[in-house]
């Protein structure tokens, strides 16, 4: 059965920033790790674009998000600011919402989808084998033919 999936990106026009759901995902991982090394890591990301992403955000809402705590002994970390929570608490509930609100819409589509796809596959199977070994054998033609000097 295919799945339609439905991904809420929110656009600031004035800031000129965004948010999605690559940015939600940072931020749910530095609240869990403690740490932005670590939360790029879980996500397959190196340090810098993290960090940058975490800057892009700082300067679209003109606050910070994560307040970063230099290490030493017990070493650092990173933590959600007030503006972070609540752009990721806010986010995740709009995706929910949204998502719900359109999940009969989602499964029809996903039907369609899966409709066209097994019309496909069954043309593709109702070719018998004498069929496919011609258009084997035209096609090794029509190479031949381009293949030849003129």
């Amino acid at each position: 059965m295919y799945m339609a999936r439905l991904f809420v990106r929110i656009d600031f026009g004035q800031s000129g920033g965004s948010f999605g759901p690559g940015k939600a995902q940072l931020l749910e991982q530095i609240s869990e790790t403690g740490s932005l090394r670590r939360a790029a890591a879980s996500l397959g990301m190196c340090y810098r674009t993290a960090w940058l992403l975490i800057e892009e955000m700082q300067r679209a809402f003109n606050r910070a998000v994560v307040i970063a705590e230099i290490g030493g002994t017990g070493g650092g970390g990173t933590q959600l600011t007030e503006l972070g929570t609540t752009l990721l608490t806010t986010y995740r509930r709009i995706e929910t919402d949204v998502t719900q609100a359109s999940h009969l819409e989602l499964q029809n589509l996903a039907a369609v989808v899966q409709t066209i796809t097994a019309g496909k596959r069954a043309a593709k199977k109702k070719r018998s084998p004498a069929a496919r070994l011609k258009n084997r054998r035209q096609s090794k033609r029509r190479r031949s033919l381009r293949s030849k000097p003129r």
